[in-house]
């Protein structure tokens, strides 16, 4: 069954011949068909595409030829990310017939390994959200508790995954787009450090703001797919010239000597719900039992994230956004004059989401607003650089919650309410202005029977000590949260 398939087991098996890649992919195609009409991850399958690629696998294996031990693997991928020949509509009616002409380097990398990319994954439009509801053709829905949102902008990613529908899947995070839905559907999530992963190929929200990564069912899961992913890439000046690698991951290591930074801003917040604060007082005490210590660090600029998160992203949006015009490629209005082709085409092609973030981020860039939000947020972003660069000095990485409450009911105002939305970022976005690196594993389980997860961050050149405290932290807890029969 794939619900018990990790991506690492999934290679496996493939190379011990206790299944094919043929075998494989069809399994994960026949639990696709029948929980997909429930759950809405996938907003495509090709079939056809999907099975020629593993028995392509299966005869390389045969000669000996194995481009890896992933070779046959099937990977989801999130609607964002270009895969050539496949449609990359991001969510959006506006790009609802486009075909990627061409791969991005992240799936240039899997295929080179044989790898198998598997369907297009629902998302909030243009990753712009925190429910996965914002998408053009239907929300995805969460394994453990339909009448929930999957969280976002990843949603169809966590929810495939979690679902058992495929052992692992690549998503995007802009401001908690990986970590969230990985908390809410009890899967593992990777945002790596800015410029490790080329976004060459991904259709860009915020450009400084925007990393692909992966998510699984573990830690060594996101690790290994780390690994085959990252690297510098000619088509991206801002990817780091050299690969950050993260070597093996020991079984059961122990974190004497290792020390773990709790910001007070976070744990101070007095809108984190019972639940998680539980949690998280629950997960020192574990991490106390492996032997590490914990250390008091401030992150005084943590008020001020979502604030500036707010704006950068927004106008960075605006600027990227600008490209959809009806005249290049996308939807095209039936119009007479080019202003009424321009504003048309942008009016039925884009969600609310889109066009509301569009509008405030050209709000923040029109002249006699620059210097008072722009640049204003620009220079606390610096300061919050420098906050965190400080506060890991003094320890090895920073443990804090993922979200500040549990995730809502689809239609509630909490998923439907844009500032409360925009609040729940409150623990993922400053990560992304500061560009380190971060994961969200799972924890434990509410006693409403939901997954809550934990959050490690760690500096741009942390991921291995990352790494190491999720591995041990998940070795300790031994358990996989798999969803219930749906």
């Amino acid at each position: 069954m794939t619900d018990q398939l990790t991506f690492l087991s999934a290679a496996d098996q493939l190379s011990s011949g206790a299944t094919s890649a043929e075998q494989l992919a069809q399994t994960c195609l026949d639990h696709a068909t029948t929980h997909n009409p429930a759950l809405h991850a996938f907003l495509s399958l090709n079939p056809e595409t999907i099975l020629s690629a593993a028995r392509a696998s299966d005869e390389r294996r045969a000669a000996g030829k194995a481009l890896s031990p992933f070779d046959g693997v099937p990977l989801g991928i999130k609607d964002n990310i270009s895969v050539q020949g496949e449609r990359c509509s991001c969510a959006s009616k506006i790009l609802e017939n486009f075909t990627a002409a061409y791969d991005a380097t992240v799936i240039e990398r899997l295929k080179a390994k044989g790898i198998i990319p598997f369907g297009r994954l629902n998302m909030d439009e243009f990753a712009m959200g925190a429910t996965c509801q914002n998408s053009a053709f239907g929300g995805a829905k969460n394994p453990w508790d339909v009448s929930r949102v999957p969280g976002g902008s990843s949603g169809g990613s966590a929810t495939a995954v979690s679902a058992g529908m495929i052992p692992a899947a690549l998503g995007s995070d802009t401001g908690g787009s990986i970590r969230q839905p990985a908390s809410f559907c009890g899967i593992t999530g990777f945002k790596p450090a800015y410029g490790t992963v080329s976004r060459y190929g991904l259709v860009a929200f915020a450009s400084s703001l925007d990393q692909i990564g992966p998510m699984a069912h573990t830690v060594r899961d996101c690790a290994e797919l780390y690994n085959l992913i990252s690297g510098p890439c000619s088509h991206d000046a801002t990817t780091m010239p050299t690969k950050d690698t993260v070597s093996e991951l020991p079984k059961g290591r122990d974190l004497k000597g290792f020390k773990i930074g709790l910001p007070k801003e976070y744990f101070a917040n007095e809108g984190i719900a019972p639940a998680i604060r539980e949690v998280m007082e629950s997960a020192i005490a574990r991490y106390r039992e492996l032997g590490a210590e914990f250390v008091d660090v401030s992150i005084p600029s943590a008020p001020y994230t979502v604030s500036v998160y707010y704006i950068l992203a927004t106008a960075e949006a605006s600027a990227n956004l600008a490209r959809f015009d009806g005249v290049r490629y996308g939807a095209r209005a039936e119009t007479k004059d080019l202003l009424s082709l321009y504003g048309e085409s942008r009016e039925h092609g884009f969600g609310a989401e889109v066009k509301r973030r569009i509008i405030l981020g050209t709000y923040v860039l029109s002249s006699g607003y620059y210097d008072a939000y722009y640049l204003r947020a620009q220079k606390v972003r610096t300061l919050i650089r420098r906050d965190f660069d400080h506060a890991l000095t003094q320890c090895d990485c920073l443990l804090t919650p993922v979200t500040p409450d549990l995730p809502p009911q689809i239609g509630a105002t909490q998923a439907v309410d844009p500032l409360k939305l925009y609040l729940a970022d409150i623990f993922t976005g400053a990560l992304n202005l500061y560009g380190g690196c971060g994961i969200s594993l799972p924890a434990e389980m509410s006693d409403t029977g939901l997954p809550i997860g934990i959050q490690l961050i760690g500096s741009p050149s942390g991921a291995q000590k990352v790494f190491t405290a999720a591995a041990a932290f998940q070795d300790h807890l031994n358990t996989r949260f798999i969803p219930k029969p749906l």
